[in-house]
């Protein structure tokens, strides 16, 4: 359910890098106001800005100027030890590249977001088995990763990244490395976790066949966010 509350807040956020002995600009001075509920889209070409964005979104990365609001705290002014607890606890991330532990099991690493936020319960356990069984992998929870496929792992990858039920999931390029039909299957899947927990998914991509599944589309272009007026069209 979408809901007028500002969930995530971008307020001057301005963030640069540094090139041998020039400046980059990546950022600059972006407002923007996503609220509790939303799928947002944000477009933009590869080396545009998206996974910077991402990045300083969930306190991996800080700006150089401006804040970041989620939920209100204003997470760029922790410290580096406050924000990774603050990820770890409200924040789920799926990468492009699956990122799973190759030591760990279907189910160890899909548990793991749990276990980093203290004692793992009955109940915890059997709610991950849920889900695996959800997506179809309930059979493979003792297999390692090596041995699934590409859309496999992605869904193993996303089950991690909304086991410990965040508040915000961010996806940066989650089908980038899957045919068509797979990652119109990783959309859904990630749409239908986020929608029925009614949690606030923001998807980086450069796909524009998402663009009528979203609640608001953003491109990423002049070192800004523009939004995009969605306009749908009634049967007829």
């Amino acid at each position: 359910m979408i809901t007028n509350l500002p969930l995530a807040q971008l307020k001057n956020l301005t963030k640069t890098y540094t090139e041998g002995k020039r400046r980059r600009v990546i950022l600059n001075e972006v407002n923007v106001t996503f609220n509790a509920g939303e799928f947002i889209l944000i477009l933009g070409q590869s080396g545009s800005g998206k996974s910077t964005l991402l990045n300083l979104m969930s306190g991996i990365d800080a700006p150089d100027s401006g804040d970041i609001l989620i939920n209100e705290v204003v997470i760029n002014r922790l410290t580096e030890h406050q924000r990774t607890l603050f990820r770890r606890q409200h924040i789920g991330l799926v990468f492009q590249t699956f990122n799973l532990i190759p030591t760990l099991t279907v189910f160890e690493n899909v548990i793991s977001t749990i276990q980093l936020n203290g004692r793992v319960t009955s109940v915890q356990k059997k709610e991950v088995l849920a889900l695996l069984d959800q997506v179809g992998l309930a059979a493979r929870c003792n297999t390692f990763p090596d041995r699934l496929s590409g859309g496999e792992q992605q869904r193993v990858a996303i089950l991690r990244a909304v086991a410990h039920q965040p508040t915000l999931l961010l996806a940066d390029e989650p089908t980038g490395n899957l045919d068509k039909e797979t990652g119109g299957a990783i959309i859904q899947l990630l749409l239908e976790l986020t929608r029925a927990a009614r949690k606030t998914l923001i998807m980086a991509s450069h796909n524009l066949a998402y663009i009528p599944l979203a609640d608001r589309v953003y491109h990423l272009e002049a070192l800004t966010l523009q939004p995009q007026l969605i306009e749908n069209t009634p049967p007829g």
